[in-house]
């Protein structure tokens, strides 16, 4: 193997694992220490500045970094299921716990004279003006309803995210000189573009809930709702009560949000059907934990076939019974299991089987070009539409994915933006600013705790059940408080304060092998990656994660360090009798728009 490119930030990046993961590629690690050290507002600006919203994050966000996080591979008093960090709990600390920021905002430009216009006002669209507003230019964001946050604020019930989370976290945006033209929904792009717009950006998400066209659906139609456009209804006081039984249709997070808000509205027999099993339900683990912790059976292997119902009124649905059954390629498909077909009375049903796009507003003789599918045909990298002033992102770009995904997408789209109105290849993007600084602060001292914590992840409180299964807006999770976020913080491996090898200094001791904890350091003749991996002391099977490989040392033989079960715990540099072994922290943060994000500040040739 090739020795180990230490100047090439995507090897360093991809070690910590969270951050890798993290759409925006927040530095989990850095902030995670800041909360330990009680800077909480500190840690709140270093998520800002990732992930826009910490607070609302900090209580929704998907969680793409905890099954990446290392705690959950190498832990091992967890018993059968070993726990990563609660990373985004932990984000809702630095929200909940900080003090004033508005301080800390950037400063606003003077207008450069270039106009932007985002068309809806969720995370996307707010991202996009967050980067763009302070270097100068004059961001309008269009939204049809009164407040900014998109379906931030329509479809996620308050019992999950306080109102006033939304108004503060959308707030910090929009007073950075940002035009929100509430109450005005953009029926023509055509139009908008006559306006005379330098870029036009497309965040309006994936509005149109799919509907299920089944014997008695339009019979029964005044009892069979679509999921997002209730919770819709729910969020602004229009729908106030539901039937006492309820079937809830579809296995993702809307559905989880439909069964609990359900609950809450008077219905006292929730159940979710799903057609496939439970396992792969698109719904987070935790949602259907939530949902099933609130007394909400989710059923699954069942198919919808009818809504039954008597003159119009709804009384049941049936359902055919099936079985997974897996071809030799790996491929599923439902079978019917030849068992009587199932029937659950109901007084209302809510669809939740899914979300799709829908751009009536956008003419299609306005250059915009759209694939078969609907979506718009976009540049991966860039989010640019074949119209080149146009970028779409979030939901509307490729569809429905989550909010940090979005807030992904709009630094991306910025980014773009920014380069075109400086008349700058697009294709050209910005490489991502990093640092290697060594954590010395004696021969085998380390200015960071590397002690590691054998707590099992804290559980966060919840508020009383009676209580918040009371009221729509009952707030359920309760948060850690200062004491439990400091244990919880400690759990984390600072997975960012990298090993890093010096070979000259090595004298082939072994010392760093003998004490490494997770034997992931071996000394051995080279070899090719997939023979090597099975001869170090403990198997390398982890193929998604990187050998680090040193050059040849004095001996012949090279260092080779798995790096997917590295506690960095800082044995090796401690033991290590020449200093050969370094624990480096490495920071990085994605580049946004702005002048380090064109030709001049990368050394681009004009």
């Amino acid at each position: 193997m090739r020795s180990t490119e230490l100047a090439d930030p995507s090897y360093f990046h991809k070690v910590v694992d969270c951050q890798w993961a993290c759409p925006a590629h927040t530095p989990v690690p850095e902030y995670i220490r800041m909360i330990a050290a009680g800077r909480y507002a500190d840690a709140y600006m270093v998520n800002w500045a990732s992930n826009v919203f910490p607070g609302i994050l900090g209580r929704t966000c998907d969680r793409p970094c905890e099954p990446a996080c290392r705690r959950g591979r190498v832990e091992e008093n967890n018993g059968d299921k070993p726990e990563p960090v609660a990373i985004c709990r932990l984000k809702r600390v630095a929200a909940d716990l900080k003090d004033d920021v508005h301080g800390r905002m950037p400063e606003v430009a003077a207008r450069n004279g270039k106009r932007i216009a985002c068309i809806g006002a969720g995370p996307a669209s707010l991202t996009v003006a967050r980067d763009l507003a302070p270097l100068g230019y004059e961001v309008t964001v269009f939204d049809g309803e009164a407040k900014a946050g998109g379906f931030i604020r329509t479809q996620i019930p308050r019992f999950r995210l306080p109102e006033s989370v939304i108004d503060e976290e959308t707030g910090y945006i929009l007073d950075l000189g940002v035009q929100f033209r509430s109450g005005t929904r953009v029926d023509s792009m055509k139009a908008l573009l006559a306006e005379g717009y330098d870029a036009v950006f497309v965040g309006c998400g994936a509005p149109r809930g799919r509907d299920l066209d089944i014997p008695g659906r339009h019979e029964a139609a005044g009892h069979i709702h679509i999921g997002i456009a209730w919770l819709s209804s729910v969020s602004f006081g229009h729908v106030d009560k539901i039937g006492r039984r309820v079937i809830v249709l579809g296995g993702g997070n809307t559905a989880m949000d439909c069964c609990r808000s359900a609950r809450r509205l008077g219905a006292d027999d929730v159940k979710v059907i799903v057609r496939s099993g439970f396992e792969e339900m698109k719904a987070s683990p935790w949602e259907k934990e939530d949902a099933q912790h609130e007394g909400i059976p989710i059923i699954n292997f069942h198919v919808p076939k009818a809504f039954v119902h008597t003159s119009g009124q709804l009384v049941g649905m049936s359902f055919e019974i099936v079985a997974a059954r897996y071809d030799e390629q790996g491929r599923r498909s439902l079978v019917p299991t030849g068992e009587p077909d199932a029937f659950f009375e109901c007084d209302d049903v809510l669809l939740a089987v899914g979300q799709e796009n829908a751009f009536p507003w956008i003419e299609r003789d306005s250059g915009i070009d759209f694939d078969k599918w609907g979506l718009p045909v976009l540049d991966a990298q860039t989010f640019q539409a074949s119209l080149p002033q146009v970028f779409f992102g979030g939901d509307a770009a490729f569809g429905p994915k989550n909010i940090i995904t979005a807030v992904a997408h709009g630094h991306e789209a910025a980014v773009s933006i920014d380069r075109l109105l400086h008349s700058e290849a697009l294709s050209q993007r910005p490489p991502p600013q990093f640092n290697l600084v060594s954590q010395k602060m004696g021969i085998h001292e380390w200015s960071y705790d590397n002690a590691v914590s054998n707590d099992d992840r804290f559980k966060v409180p919840w508020a009383n059940a009676a209580k918040a299964l009371a009221s729509i807006k009952v707030e359920v999770e309760l948060g850690f408080d200062a004491a439990t976020a400091f244990k919880e913080a400690q759990r984390c491996l600072n997975c960012d304060v990298e090993t890093v090898f010096s070979p000259p200094a090595c004298i082939e001791c072994d010392a760093c092998v003998d004490i490494c904890p997770t034997d992931c350091i071996t000394f051995t003749a080279n070899g090719e990656e997939g023979e090597l991996r099975t001869r170090l002391k403990a198997p390398a099977l982890n193929t998604s994660q990187a050998l680090y490989v040193s050059p040849e040392l004095k001996t012949g033989r090279v260092m080779v360090k798995d790096e997917d079960v590295c506690l960095h715990c800082g044995l090796c540099a401690e033991r290590c009798p020449t200093g050969a072994w370094d624990m480096q922290k490495f920071l990085l943060n994605t580049t946004k728009a702005g002048p380090a994000c064109r030709d001049s500040a990368m050394g681009v040739m004009a």
